[in-house]
């Protein structure tokens, strides 16, 4: 016979209804709480009831996940895949190239309860789509809007301390690949103003061109832009990648070159990615914390489905530098 919610609350020593508070992902339970509902729910293999679940609540039990050219998508998308599953909910992924129009999520004719929105640059005419619609809204990426909950790095330190990890093993002419195509640089966006600052607060200036913009931030991408800094006359000793997935690319353009990494060239991503912990050589990357971005973010979408009118919140996560082969410490 499957077991029931109340058999959980008697097995965790809990009411029915803190244990209903736990499926739904509400955040106002105690770890210890969480944890014993969980091992309980585990135990006697408790799968919720979710069909009734909605159709009482009059909701789809669907969240939207939109992703748009933040570090790590495929990680992220991992993570909230397995947060939201715990809290009963499934996921409809969109994938979009960045610095496209994104449509009104979710495009598979399944109305969603709450979107995720991964993005480094806020499509503006989606959020105004899901404002309007009263469609609850967190923001993952480097954009913010006032009326939105936000969970994300603080992506303009972590591009500064990966600069200034480069700085620290003695490079001095150190490029950037990865900036947007649009970007002005009068006004660039996160990741090129922590590179720069940290730059200038090394007394560093870097020449013309040292900052490439890529359409994508793909291996590819990471490769073409890394063979054209090599084959400078004055070629980078450092080179700062956006992404993890540039930075592998462009180590691949420095063997190519016949170059050593890093005795001639170091390089460093950001993102955290499994691939670079076992590309060759390993990648020196900014780690984040995908883990507590999803968790994070899926705590504020299902209050905000909950309670509609609470205020926003914004929420950064951690990051760390991880030196390895492709750029170990000085």
């Amino acid at each position: 016979m499957a077991a029931t919610l109340r058999d959980v609350a008697r097995l965790a020593g809990v009411s029915a209804k803190t244990v209903s508070n736990v499926v739904n992902g509400y955040p106002h339970v105690s770890d210890e709480v969480r944890r014993r509902v969980r091992e309980a729910i585990e135990r006697l293999d408790y799968r919720p009831n979710l069909a009734a679940r909605h159709l009482r609540s009059g909701r789809t039990g669907v969240l939207a996940l939109v992703l748009a050219g933040v570090p790590c998508p495929d990680e992220l998308a991992h993570a909230v895949l397995r947060g939201a599953a715990e809290r009963g909910y499934r996921v409809v992924i969109e994938q979009v190239v960045p610095g496209r129009r994104a449509a009104s999520p979710p495009r598979r004719g399944v109305p969603a309860d709450g979107v995720l929105l991964g993005a480094d640059v806020v499509p503006r005419e989606l959020v105004e789509a899901q404002v309007a619609a009263g469609t609850p809204l967190v923001l993952l990426g480097e954009g913010r809007d006032g009326r939105c909950d936000r969970v994300a790095v603080d992506i303009a330190g972590a591009a500064r301390d990966a600069t200034d990890h480069l700085l620290g093993t003695g490079r001095r002419r150190i490029a950037a690949i990865g900036a947007h195509p649009r970007e002005s640089p009068s006004t660039p966006r996160p990741r090129t103003a922590g590179y720069r600052e940290a730059l200038r607060r090394a007394g560093i200036t870097a020449p013309p061109g040292y900052v490439r913009a890529t359409t994508h931030h793909r291996r590819r991408d990471g490769y073409e832009a890394a063979r054209a800094l090599l084959a400078r006359q004055d070629p980078p000793d450092g080179i700062f990648c956006y992404s993890d997935a540039l930075a592998i690319g462009a180590i691949r353009a420095a063997v190519d070159a016949g170059l050593r990494v890093p005795d001639d060239v170091a390089v460093i991503g950001l993102g955290g990615s499994e691939e670079g912990r076992y590309s060759r050589p390993s990648l020196s990357t900014v780690d984040v914390d995908v883990e507590v971005i999803a968790r994070t973010a899926l705590t504020r979408i299902v209050t905000r489905i909950a309670c509609p009118h609470v205020a926003p919140v914004e929420v950064t996560a951690p990051h760390t530098v991880l030196p390895r082969e492709s750029a170990p410490a000085g």
